[in-house]
């Protein structure tokens, strides 16, 4: 393994910690919120937003780590009965032809969407909610470029796994 496929994967597991550590907070933020607005008829929009935010983020880091570790979606009822040989080459086929462009186009046009959010120091419409949307907005173009790297690893590994095969 190279050492730039190395550090992507690597990135990839910290980002998957990152998503991690989201969903233990969404969970205790779900249970706090819920208890407030049922026990003492109090709620919060701030805290409301906060849980679509650790959501984001949650889903966000794990797309890298998903596809590092081969848990993204997939029509396994195809992909199981295939050889090694075919399996790398859907692999190649999908990263390079389906991953890696999507990837770069949420990466083109959420780059603007996050620095305009930023320029404009959009918060919430709502009374109450969350400053600073930017943040999050910048969290998905992190996470693309992120996927786009892992995406690239995940070549190079079914491509070194074709020139084992003998393709």
């Amino acid at each position: 393994m190279r050492r730039w496929e190395l550090l992507f994967e690597t990135v990839s597991r910290y980002f998957g910690a990152v998503g991690a550590l989201a969903a233990v907070a969404l969970a205790a933020l779900i249970v706090y919120d819920s208890a407030m607005r049922y026990l003492f008829h109090e709620g919060s929009v701030a805290l409301q937003e906060l849980e679509w935010h650790l959501f984001d983020i949650l889903f966000l880091m794990g797309m890298a780590y998903a596809l590092k570790h081969d848990k993204h979606v997939r029509v396994d009822i195809l992909y199981t009965r295939f050889s090694p040989k075919m399996k790398a080459w859907v692999k190649m086929i999908t990263m390079l032809f389906f991953v890696i462009p999507f990837g770069l186009l949420i990466v083109w046009y959420g780059w603007d969407f996050a620095l305009q959010s930023y320029l404009q120091h959009e918060g919430s419409p709502d009374p109450g909610g969350l400053c600073c949307r930017w943040m999050i907005k910048s969290v998905t173009v992190i996470a693309f470029v992120q996927l786009i790297f892992q995406a690239l690893a995940e070549t190079a590994k079914a491509r070194r796994e074709l020139k084992g095969a003998g393709a």
